[in-house]
């Protein structure tokens, strides 16, 4: 089968890939729809980091990306997709079915995140492995495309939840890339009356607004915390010297919310945050029921996803798609359509 695989560096397309296998509790599916989500352009860029860094916490701790660099990389993990095949002694959904699922494999007594794998596809291929009892019948109706985005919504909710943010307090996202928006549209979701988006790109402050934000500002016309005083702040851009902007400007009592991911090192001066008693809340991905929640609100039009996509391509064309997204100007999330 086809598949689109990171090879040194850079996302090719394969079309000698095996058809994977199911085993028991396992579901062989068809891929309908796949994001292309911002931690794959990390790994793409800084892959070599990622899994260092990762081995550096150890397995007890949350570590120990098992990646080889040196040999083809499958990834793709905001899918939708349709049941073809149950593995041996599987109960499932009949053949047909539209599902989605949060990514992981499970195979016996081993759990298997379907983020970076040398082995095992993913989402960027013509067809994956599930895990039986993790699957989410589509709900009728919902087009397979805007199910896919259920994974990074649910991103932004479970950033949301952390926060603990009510409808009459100001919250600030700093930082309106696809993770950004996910925060806004769950904060908008929750009735959050004062939504504050910043960010350098005239289009990405458009989606913004489209998606639930009250009022947009360009860091290049000055600081947001100029014209606003937020209670919250979600830091979703992910590169060095934000947190410590914040903590200095921010207003004494301030709960930050680290949702970009920074793959360098950061320096920062706790004395801001000291002195103000700012609370900081590094924040990873999400729970199942938040998962569920975010697919559930997309069916139920709670959260309209369609303009969050900007554009759709092949396999063959997922390689010029990661190029693309490096112009926040130009895209916002592009589905792979396998």
């Amino acid at each position: 089968m086809r598949a689109a695989v990171l090879r040194e560096g850079r996302m090719v397309c394969r079309d000698d890939v095996p058809d994977p296998v199911p085993g028991p509790g396992q579901v062989l599916v068809g891929v309908r729809s796949c994001g292309i989500c911002g931690s794959d352009l990390h790994f793409a860029a800084h892959g070599a980091e990622v899994v260092s860094l990762s081995g550096q916490m150890g397995e007890s701790l949350g570590g120990g990306v098992s990646v080889d660099l040196s040999h083809d990389v499958f990834m793709g993990h905001e899918f939708s997709a349709e049941v073809l095949e149950a593995g041996p002694d599987t109960e499932t959904f009949p053949a047909g079915t539209l599902v989605t699922s949060i990514p992981v494999l499970i195979s016996g007594k081993h759990v298997e995140p379907m983020v970076y794998r040398n082995k095992t596809p993913g989402g960027y291929a013509e067809r994956m492995l599930l895990s039986a009892p993790l699957l989410l019948r589509i709900p009728n109706g919902l087009d397979h495309r805007h199910a896919a985005l259920t994974e990074p919504m649910a991103v932004g909710l479970h950033a949301v939840n952390k926060s603990g943010v009510q409808p009459g307090e100001t919250a600030l996202v700093v930082g309106c890339g696809p993770i950004g928006i996910a925060v806004i549209a769950a904060l908008h979701a929750r009735g959050v009356e004062h939504i504050v988006a910043a960010d350098f790109s005239a289009k990405r402050r458009e989606l913004a607004t489209t998606m639930g934000a009250h009022q947009t500002l360009d860091p290049a016309q000055g600081s947001p915390f100029d014209t606003v005083s937020p209670t919250v702040v979600f830091e979703a851009v992910g590169v060095p010297g934000i947190i410590d902007d914040v903590m200095r400007r921010a207003r004494h009592g301030t709960r930050l919310v680290v949702v970009g991911v920074c793959m360098q090192p950061d320096t920062m001066h706790p004395f801001f945050a000291i002195a103000k008693e700012i609370h900081v809340q590094f924040v990873l991905a999400y729970d199942p029921n938040e998962f569920a929640d975010s697919l559930r609100a997309i069916a139920e039009g709670e959260i309209d996803v369609a303009p969050v996509i900007t554009g759709e391509v092949g396999l063959d064309e997922v390689g010029a798609a990661f190029d693309d997204l490096a112009d926040p100007g130009q895209h916002c999330k592009i589905l792979v359509t396998p």
